[in-house]
């Protein structure tokens, strides 16, 4: 211990003073430091003697704005305000430091009062929150409210922004910011409501200047409890109203149809689930325009945009209480409490104010559905589908009728929403079945393919026959499903059949749904590779309808060519009942036809069905196309069939759909 600490140690005064002291040297080394500075700092004066002195040396005088230089030669005591003390263990405080130079045996020296005690280490946390909420006033608006939400403070970025004035915002409760509608009154309450069971709440909230224009912020309300009696409020809040009307500018865009202003179908799918959220009982009509397209061909795009804006200004007279949205290019729907018979009186209503374009009256009609919430259908998918049935059936009897669900449409659409639903549960359980129906080769007598049909027995429906099941799964997307099923189920039996010594090629039904799927392909070959099947014991049958849908998407056409290369061969079933055309014969990769069987079942009848069966299967031979017959049920089909070189037969004169232990008992 040199001499001066010496002095200083013994000069009791300096222990006794209530401030933590550090004395350095000229150069910000610490010599000697009084007891309040080794409790309040948790330092030893031995440990850090000689040492620089993080609570005040030459940068942090610097730092400060004050020359340290200067601070030596100064005869005044200098004040530094706001310095950064850390009182050990990581905590951080702010106090004034008062730093007095003088000299001792020529030597100079600076002594530095902190004037902080004790009991200051312990009160840090309160003076970083006063740090922390200027740092919060300079970046957000920020409003403090009392225990009965009156208003105690408000800043001046809030002040600036709201146009509000201390004297007319301070004092008023927390209401006075907000809108008066019920629905601003309900969303201030659950805000207060969240507050006062101590939580932070966070969110949009759309609040009022003091000229009465909205404004939207980012709000964060936080409520703060100093003591059980000593509670008060914060509200941080950045203006984002710029964001939310960009955000309104877009739904507009998204939501809004540009020809006629209505509302979209997407905005119609939005309100008709916020009606039935809210248990309100409603009509939707649907309306189609009739012919449609053959007004179209008659006019151009401005004239056509005419025609829609004027039928939107007769919607909107007639349907002045209802919602109105335009659902497609010539489609309407409308959410209304209007009665059947009102809603009925549109068709005479547009007799009445018939549509001028260029001065003459277009003669314009509408099919219309009306579907009741709840008593018909119980959401927005189930009532689109009810609209459209009932609108089919209207153009089926001609059009330019409104029509509301029968007791047969009723039933009809509970059945199917009751398979839907039911659907998805058996494929779940995987309670679907497949049966094998044999064909015959004609040349030779044996069996050398059997079909793959899927059939569906539900413990509580019954019986669901394919004609019904497959159109109500591509419609409701489940195809894909039951086709993953035939085609793994297949694959097992093939499987299965080899290690048997059962050479079968099995024929599969695809739809046009599941080649839409881009890795239908991949999964395909995938099932084969994994039951280690051969590509060739595999046949796919498709559609005429499929395959003119097919030509036209080129994805389809290169799923299909890459399943034929690998040896997958590809049949085109109900020949002769729907799109035929030479096209998609040669740009498909087709092997076989098979000729419809109601065809087939008239054969007998008239000599012209002979003549054109006959014609049939001779083309397909002349595109080195294998032909087989469905539905052949008697032996006069039989031979008829065999005697025109018809190549395969299959039918309930060869053999029944059978499980797959059935046919091979049946094989024999």
């Amino acid at each position: 211990m040199n001499e001066l600490q010496k002095k200083l140690t013994d000069t009791l005064v300096f222990n006794h003073i209530p401030f933590p002291i550090i004395i350095n040297d000229k150069n910000g080394l610490i010599t000697w430091c009084n007891q309040h500075a080794e409790r309040v700092f948790q330092i030893q004066s031995e440990a850090v003697t000689g040492k620089i002195s993080p609570y005040m040396n030459p940068e942090k005088a610097a730092l400060s704005k004050h020359s340290w230089d200067k601070l030596l030669h100064a005869e005044e005591p200098v004040r530094f305000e706001d310095i950064e003390i850390e009182l050990g263990e990581g905590i951080k405080a702010y106090t004034t430091v008062v730093a007095k130079s003088y000299t001792f045996e020529d030597q100079q020296f600076v002594m530095t009062i902190y004037e902080m005690d004790e009991a200051d280490k312990d009160d840090s946390s309160s003076k970083e929150l006063n740090h922390l909420r200027n740092g919060l006033d300079d970046s957000f608006m920020m409003l403090y409210f009392d225990q009965e939400f009156l208003i105690t403070y408000a800043n001046p970025l809030f002040l600036k922004l709201s146009k509000w004035t201390p004297k007319r915002i301070l004092s008023k409760p927390v209401w006075h910011m907000f809108g008066e509608s019920e629905t601003d009154v309900r969303f201030v309450d659950s805000v207060i409501t969240t507050l006062r069971e101590g939580k932070i709440w966070n969110g949009e909230a759309k609040k009022v200047k003091k000229d009465g224009e909205l404004y939207w912020v980012d709000l964060t309300a936080i409520p703060m409890q100093l003591s059980n009696e000593d509670t008060y409020y914060i509200f941080l809040e950045k203006d984002i109203t710029a964001t939310k009307q960009a955000q309104q500018h877009l739904e507009e865009i998204a939501f809004i149809d540009p020809v006629t202003g209505l509302e979209n179908r997407h905005r119609l799918e939005q309100i008709v689930n916020e009606y039935i959220e809210e248990g309100r009982h409603f009509s939707f009509i649907f309306l189609d325009i009739d012919r449609f397209y053959t007004l179209r061909d008659v006019s151009d795009t401005a004239t056509e945009n005419e025609l829609l804006i004027e039928f939107t200004k007769r919607l909107r007279m007639y349907f002045s209480d209802s919602i109105i949205t335009r659902a497609g290019l010539h489609e309407f729907a409308l959410v209304t409490p209007l009665s059947n018979w009102f809603i009925e009186g549109f068709l005479h209503y547009l007799q009445q104010h018939p549509i001028y374009l260029g001065g003459t009256a277009m003669p314009l009609t509408v099919s219309g559905a009306i579907t009741k919430y709840p008593e018909d259908q119980q959401n927005f998918m189930h009532l689109i589908k009810a609209s459209y049935a009932t609108i089919k059936k209207v153009k089926d009897r001609g059009g330019s009728a409104i029509s509301a669900l029968t007791s047969d449409d009723h039933e009809r659409l509970s059945r199917k929403a009751h398979i839907e639903k039911r659907l998805i549960y058996a494929l779940d359980r995987k309670d679907l079945q497949l049966l094998y129906q044999p064909q015959v080769n004609l040349e030779n007598g044996k069996v050398e393919r059997v079909e793959a049909l899927v059939r569906w027995t539900d413990s509580e429906i019954g019986v669901i026959t394919p004609d019904e099941l497959i159109p109500i799964a591509e419609e409701n997307g489940l195809i894909n499903e039951i086709g993953s099923f035939v085609v793994e189920t297949v694959c097992r039996q093939l499987k299965d059949w080899k290690s048997k010594g059962i050479d079968l090629q099995i024929s599969i039904n695809s739809s046009i749904h599941e080649f839409r799927d881009k890795d239908m392909a991949k999964m395909l070959l995938e099932q084969l590779k994994i039951n280690d099947c051969q590509a060739s014991s595999l046949m796919i049958e498709i559609t005429e309808k499929f395959a003119l849908e097919a030509e036209a998407e080129r994805s389809i056409m290169t799923q299909m060519k890459s399943l034929h290369q690998e040896g997958i061969s590809f049949a085109l079933d109900d020949f002769g009942t729907g799109y035929a055309s030479f096209r998609y014969m040669l740009m498909l990769p087709i092997s076989s036809i098979k000729i419809d069987q109601m065809i087939i079942q008239s054969i007998t009848k008239q000599e012209k069905i002979q003549k054109l069966i006959n014609g049939m299967i001779q083309f397909g031979k002349s595109l080195d196309f294998q032909v087989t017959a469905e539905g052949v049920e008697t032996n006069e089909q039989f031979e008829l069939l065999r005697a025109m070189g018809c190549d395969s037969l299959q039918g309930y004169i060869i053999g029944h759909p059978m499980n797959a232990t059935e046919l091979e008992k049946w094989l024999g």
